[in-house]
């Protein structure tokens, strides 16, 4: 399923307003990725200030992913984050201003 093309969609706003982004990421994350493991954190608490300083709504504006997939397999670290950036490119065209990213394959998870 392309995400992207289906959130650009007539029902984009309605969902997003019914739904955290939290739980639109994580959704998001877990269709295109399928990771064996996932933990996302809202840190806009800590970047309160700063959002406003910039014109960006308050909150849900900063997030910390961990995610283990087997399909980072072979793709270097920047192809790992321009992956995940691209399947949550609705979320920053909506407010989502900063993600730090730590993503990692099965086997970099064990060892």
């Amino acid at each position: 399923m392309n995400f992207a093309r289906h959130a650009r969609g007539a029902g984009q706003k309605t969902e997003q307003m019914m739904t955290s982004r939290l739980d639109r990421i994580r959704t998001t994350l877990e269709a295109g990725f399928a990771p064996l493991a996932l933990e996302i954190e809202d840190e806009s608490r800590r970047h309160a200030h700063h959002g406003e300083r910039n014109g960006l709504p308050a909150g849900e504006t900063h997030y910390r992913v961990a995610m283990v997939s087997a399909a980072f397999a072979g793709q270097s670290r920047l192809a790992r984050q321009r992956a995940v950036n691209e399947a949550l490119k609705s979320e920053f065209e909506t407010g989502l201003h900063a993600l730090s990213l730590a993503l990692r394959t099965p086997e970099e998870a064990a060892g």
